[in-house]
């Protein structure tokens, strides 16, 4: 007997993934339209089957890898295969290719009843209204059932009939007989569409669709506070309505907090930035800070302060989702305020000060050559 794995060239490890492709592309290559009157592809074609039948079994697979066979009497069969899932877009490549043969189904039989929709809506909130929660009102074009027809696409006094090409069933079959069997194809009915019935007499107000597409008012929608850019909420049975008598589908509220230009947020967290003076950093200082929500509230600067450190206040960051009592904590990045500008008092006072700490400084800052290069072209002396 054969070895399953040469069979379908993949090694005794191979994942299920590299099984199922080698056995498309084997599958492919060896299949009769493709080889019409090669019996001997024909029957390349049955083991490649048997085999995959076997391999893509994980307990049939272990059987085989452990005894060397699964129990039907040393040989192998494609039963319990669904083959329209094995071949995919296989079977629908033969009947492009090769003028027939098999052929994968177009359309599963679609029921009459069909769900409504899904729709998105993106929501603009301030970094604020993300930490408090906010009640929004929203208007969305959507789908909605008619109200002459219910929803039937029929004029008043007249309702759909059965379609008498799919005797309501919204499919057409086909039956092909081949070398391996039967198989039969499904594809949409084109007189129905899918939907099992037809509309002689179409509604006034729809033509005939049954729904209108029109413009949707919901009031009083509550984004909870802690929600974060990108989240999505879900708000059930807003969505498009159904198709006959389906349930209508959901719409999605995409939150998109724009930036502050006060804070940064990092996930809980909020950034601010404190600009200190000279002093206020050599010195150290009490000093209020504003925070997200408008109020303030008081930071010690320890003396000797650097630039780049980072003073933190609890609890005054974003709310968690779900539980506002637990909030991130305020970070407060330090920037030193060095001065452009200096009055001649100021400036003697730090040369004074370099003087004390033996710091050398440029004694013509300050000077006013500047003024004096400005005179050379206004010709003022």
């Amino acid at each position: 007997m054969e070895d399953l794995y040469e069979l379908l060239e993949v090694n005794r490890d191979a994942t299920q993934d590299e099984i199922k492709k080698s056995y498309r592309k084997l599958a492919h290559k060896y299949h009769p339209d493709a080889n019409p009157g090669n019996k001997e592809a024909e029957e390349k074609f049955k083991k490649i089957n048997a085999a995959y039948s076997v391999l893509s079994d994980p307990n049939k697979r272990a059987q085989y890898d452990h005894y060397g066979t699964t129990g039907n009497n040393g040989g192998f069969d494609a039963g319990g295969i669904d083959l329209n899932d094995i071949f995919g877009d296989l079977f629908s490549s033969f009947a492009g290719g090769f003028g027939g043969g098999f052929s994968r189904s177009q359309g599963r039989a679609r029921s009459h009843v069909r769900r409504g929709s899904d729709l998105e809506l993106i929501v603009n909130i301030s970094l604020l209204d993300a930490a408090k929660g906010i009640t929004r009102d929203f208007e969305i074009m959507r789908w909605e059932i008619c109200e002459t027809c219910h929803g039937t696409g029929a004029k008043e006094g007249s309702k759909p009939e059965t379609c008498k090409t799919c005797n309501g069933s919204g499919q057409v079959r086909q039956t092909q007989r081949t070398v391996f069997g039967q198989f039969i194809t499904e594809t949409t009915c084109p007189d129905c569409g899918g939907t099992g019935e037809t509309v002689k007499d179409k509604c006034l107000n729809c033509d005939g669709a049954g729904r209108i597409h029109r413009k949707h008012e919901i009031k009083d929608v509550k984004i909870p506070a802690g929600v974060s850019r990108g989240m999505r909420l879900r708000l059930s049975g807003q969505g498009d309505a159904g198709i006959h008598g389906g349930e209508s589908g959901d719409l999605y509220l995409v939150i998109n907090v724009q930036p502050d230009e006060n804070f940064e947020r990092d996930g809980n967290d909020l950034h601010t930035r404190l600009i200190l003076t000279y002093p206020q950093a050599v010195l150290g200082a009490e000093i209020e800070i504003k925070t997200l929500t408008g109020e303030t509230e008081k930071i010690t600067v320890p003396s000797g302060t650097s630039q780049g450190e980072i003073l933190k206040i609890k609890n005054q960051g974003m709310p968690k989702l779900g539980n506002i009592n637990s909030k991130g904590d305020l970070l407060v990045h330090v920037f030193i305020d060095v001065p452009k500008e200096l009055t001649e008092k100021q400036r003697e006072l730090i040369k004074n000060l370099a003087a004390e700490m033996s710091s050398p400084v440029n004694e013509n800052s300050g000077s006013n050559f500047g003024s004096f290069f400005k005179n050379i072209f206004t010709g003022k002396k």
